[in-house]
Formats: structure tokens, C-alpha cells, sequence
């Protein structure tokens, strides 16, 4: 496929529409293990829990070998055959409201091929404006990276260390059954998150993969819950490695500065997998 197809995808857009119901939310708390958010209309929805509603409803007949959306839809028709989300940048101009009937408009705003240590690289970043009947209003980049298949004994990136010395740390585990209920509630069937064999087998990968949104969701509320008479304003994210269901991850928070914490996670041996800023307000 030349430059010319793959940039002639740039400015595609579709508009999907939800509603942020009760039903949804209580499923994303008993995936995170977490207490059900208030229901009442005025209540906010949970930083990143935007992710488990408008979902791409794709029949059997149009998932590819990985258990995605076959390319070609929506998402331009990249030959590679792994891909992942590779960072994201959201902000809450007005968050969403439980009960709001959402229009997210999405857009197709780049697409860059690269050549990396490890083999081609695409990259596909999409834009996405959330417009709530009652005044809800966020926008998020988020980018995908798409890769070529993993070489058997080829060298690999040398780790990134932790940026900083945090000022908390948590430790967790992520089983098959939250990372099922995770793929279920956000309508995710990249097999990466539930197929072992297929990770082990045809992605090179020693587990399950946790989804990079749900890492991202969990390192929103962490700073959440570090200023908990604020709101997320902005939180802007890079996925640097995989975590796994097979080991143990960490989760990490520093103050900076103007209600400003920078979080990461680090994966079983402390080594980098997702750096993120949030700004709270």
C-alpha cells in the first residue's frame, strides 16, 4: 500500500451516539472493583470510563485474524499485523453526566509511517469531540500503533526506568476475568486480552495484554483520588511497553505543580510501561 492510500484516509469522520445509563456504569465498577458512582443526573461520570460506551459494533463477518474491526471501515486498511494504542490526550472541557445522550464525532487526523528499531511502524492518530445534550463537552487524541510481527530472538528495546521517586505506589494484579469483563463492557474483542495462545503463540507476548485504557483509567483515578475536592481536567498519556496478566504491575503518583500530578506504571520489574500527566481543577 503506497502513502498515497494511506493518506488519502486523512479527514474520515463518523459520528456514533450513547447514553451514559445506570446499567453501563455498574458494570465498569464491579470490573474495576469499585463502588457504583452516585445515579443521579447531576452526578459526573468517572474519569475514563467514556471508553466502556460507544462502542464499534462490527458483526462476526467483518473481524479480522486478531479478533478487531477489519481495516478498511473506518480505520485505514494497515497490512501490519499488531497494533495497539500508543498514547492519548483528554480533556474535560465539561464532563459527561450520568443519564446524558452523547454525540462523539470522530476524525481521522494522521496517518505517519516510520521505521523503527524492531521493523515499519504506522501510526494512526484520531481525534474526538463528545457533545452532550446537557452541556457534556471532552476531546481526546489518541493514537494507534501498528507493527510488523515479532522476529523470534530479535533484540529487544532496552527498558525506560521510572521518572521520578513517587510520592505513592500501589501494586496490583490483573486476572483473565477482569481483563474478560473489561473486553466485554467496552465491546473489545482483540484477542490479545482474552486468547493466551494467541498472545503467546502469534504476538510474541508472555500473557494476556492489559488493555493500555484500562492502565490509563486506573492511573486517572489514582490522581482522583489524591485531590478528591477537584476534577480531571486534562490527562495526556504515552504506552511505552505492555503489562501482562502473568506478573504483578505498579501504579505511581508525584505532585508537581497547580494541582499537577505525574503518574505512571511500571511493569513486575520496575521498568517503565505508561507515563502520564494529569491536570486537576
Amino acid at each position: 500500500m503506497t502513502e498515497v492510500d494511506l493518506q488519502g484516509w486523512i479527514g474520515r469522520s463518523r459520528v456514533t451516539r450513547d447514553t451514559i445509563d445506570a446499567n453501563q456504569l455498574a458494570k465498569i465498577a464491579a470490573t474495576l472493583d469499585c463502588p457504583v458512582p452516585a445515579l443521579d443526573e447531576a452526578a459526573c461520570l468517572p474519569p475514563g470510563w467514556h471508553w466502556a460506551f460507544f462502542p464499534d459494533i462490527t458483526p462476526l463477518s467483518g473481524i479480522g485474524r486478531d479478533g478487531h474491526q477489519a481495516l478498511g471501515e473506518f480505520l485505514p486498511p494497515i497490512t501490519l499485523p499488531r497494533r495497539m494504542w500508543a498514547s492519548g490526550d483528554l480533556k474535560i472541557v465539561q464532563p459527561l453526566s450520568i443519564g446524558e445522550t452523547v454525540d462523539k464525532t470522530s476524525t481521522i487526523l494522521s496517518v505517519e509511517e516510520k521505521q523503527g528499531r524492531t521493523g515499519k511502524l504506522v501510526f494512526v492518530r484520531v481525534g474526538h469531540e463528545f457533545a452532550g445534550n446537557r452541556g457534556g463537552n471532552m476531546r481526546e487524541e489518541h493514537q494507534i500503533v501498528y507493527r510488523d510481527a515479532p522476529v523470534p530472538g530479535a533484540a529487544q528495546p532496552k527498558p525506560m526506568p521510572p521518572p521520578d521517586e513517587p510520592d505513592k505506589s500501589i501494586t496490583l494484579t490483573a486476572s483473565p476475568v477482569q481483563l474478560f469483563r473489561y473486553s466485554a463492557i467496552t465491546f473489545n474483542s482483540h484477542r490479545i486480552h482474552y486468547d493466551v495462545d494467541f498472545c503467546r503463540d502469534e504476538e510474541g507476548y508472555d500473557g494476556l495484554i492489559i488493555h493500555g485504557p484500562l492502565t490509563a483509567t486506573l492511573l486517572m483515578d489514582m490522581a482522583s483520588r489524591q485531590a478528591p475536592d477537584k476534577r480531571l481536567k486534562t490527562f495526556t498519556f504515552r504506552a511505552l511497553s505492555p503489562l501482562t496478566h502473568v506478573h504483578k504491575f505498579s501504579l505511581h503518583i508525584r505532585a508537581t505543580v497547580d494541582n499537577s500530578f505525574g503518574v505512571w506504571a511500571c511493569n513486575h520489574r520496575g521498568e517503565l510501561a505508561m507515563t502520564a500527566d494529569a491536570v486537576m481543577t
